[in-house]
């Protein structure tokens, strides 16, 4: 793409040099055995992929959510499961690059660039999806401790993350006021792996239920060292952190095209290869245009969150929104370019849709964004006030008006239709 810099170019080539030469070959096995792919993770880290949104201060790259996603989409072109497998580390650690204490990050964000130290992000539970505010579990302060006893549902990277950025209610009266984040280690007494899902897609990372039995947590490991901010760190992570969804979204996309367009020309029916006949041809253009679009979307909620623009939480919301739906009817459309054998899974091209349907769902249903983009919309509106004089205001005669005038419902005096009084 003609406006990407360098350095992005550079980010792409070696995301895309780990998909094709790590990833791919193995993208099957592992989506079979639903085991977490340590030998893609260690080819990952040589790459130096990890550090890409860490900043340079703190042993990172300084890359932007441009590159991440440029990143995210060459993975998950290959594998829809690795894309989030690399992605969830971002999620996880956002919180404390934008709302960490200085010695938080110098702690933590080193070793998560070098890979060394994977993360998890642990918002939802049972009763607490899309409404994050209203999540249950508590944090109580205990001395220099805070103790976290409660449940965690949908943690992606569950087991195998060594960090969990967990957000607990630290004041129940305030709300969503009273959340705070807390950073918790695996190896802390009381953290628990429990139910490990067994799921439709995305299988090679896990993602499971987490139990918090009387956690402790150090004063040094509440995200930011105050409380009541938790909720705040944590849908600011969530609008940067849905271009990399969208980012996922598209690489299926191409991923489940690029089959589809070898496949075509290979398949045989009435004599030619079925790319030949104007049915497909028109599926395979069709899905072409769904991935150009989305992927120029992607691209501009990211520069926009690079920018600082106020438009960027609206451009994430219709990135995430329109890339994830494209990416759903794109590789449902690749399995029918295969035919029969595109349901078969000794095949490639049944997994990417597989994997394509939970971006229409987590870090945001697609309904929810639809309210984002329409709440915002509304919001920036006071920009196109100069409109309204162009656009006719009707007027309308009703009872209250005519009462107001002193007349009857026809526009007689008052009383003229009144029914005449017997004695």
């Amino acid at each position: 793409m003609p406006f990407l810099t360098d350095e992005n170019r550079r980010w792409r080539d070696i995301a895309r040099g780990v998909a094709e030469e790590v990833v791919r070959p193995v993208a099957a096995k592992y989506d079979q055995s639903q085991e977490y792919p340590w030998e893609v993770k260690e080819g990952i880290a040589r790459s130096g992929l990890f550090g890409v949104w860490i900043p340079k201060e703190y042993g990172g790259h300084g890359g932007g959510t441009l590159d991440l996603c440029i990143c995210v989409e060459e993975l998950s072109r290959a594998c829809g499961g690795v894309g989030v497998l690399y992605a969830v580390n971002s999620l996880g650690s956002t919180p404390i690059v934008i709302g960490g204490t200085e010695e938080q990050k110098k702690r933590y964000l080193p070793r998560i660039a070098a890979g060394e130290v994977l993360v998890a992000y642990s918002l939802s539970e049972k009763f607490a999806g899309s409404d994050a505010g209203s999540l249950r579990t508590p944090a109580v302060k205990d001395g220099d401790h805070w103790v976290i006893d409660g449940e965690k549902k949908w943690t992606t990277n569950g087991g195998a993350a060594h960090l969990y950025t967990v957000f607990a209610s630290t004041d129940p009266a305030s709300g969503s006021r009273g959340i705070s984040g807390f950073l918790v280690e695996k190896s802390w007494p009381g953290f628990q792996i429990k139910k490990v899902e067994d799921k439709m897609g995305i299988r090679c990372v896990p993602v499971t239920e987490v139990n918090l039995d009387r956690v402790r947590v150090p004063e040094s490991n509440l995200l930011g060292g105050i409380t009541g901010r938790g909720f705040k760190h944590a849908m600011m992570t969530l609008d940067r952190a849905r271009p990399g969804v969208a980012a996922q979204a598209v690489g299926l996309a191409q991923g489940a095209l690029d089959l589809a367009v070898v496949y075509a020309k290979r398949r045989e029916q009435f004599g030619v290869p079925i790319a030949s006949h104007g049915m497909v041809q028109q599926m395979l253009a069709d899905m072409s245009a769904k991935v150009s679009a989305a992927r120029y979307l992607v691209y501009a909620a990211a520069k926009a969150i690079d920018s600082g623009l106020p438009s960027a939480g609206r451009l994430a919301a219709e990135a995430k929104l329109f890339a994830t739906d494209a990416a759903m009817q794109v590789t449902t459309d690749a399995v029918q370019v295969f035919g029969g054998y595109g349901y078969m899974k000794d095949y490639p091209i049944e997994k990417y849709m597989r994997d394509a349907k939970i971006t229409q769902i987590y870090e945001g249903t697609n309904q929810v964004q639809r309210l984002v983009i329409a709440r915002a919309l509304v919001k920036e509106s006071g920009a196109l006030a100069h409109l309204d004089k162009y656009i006719p205001h009707e007027t309308q005669r009703g009872v209250n008006d005519l009462a107001a005038a002193g007349e009857g419902a026809a526009g007689a005096p008052r009383g003229a239709n009144r029914a005449p009084e017997t004695r």
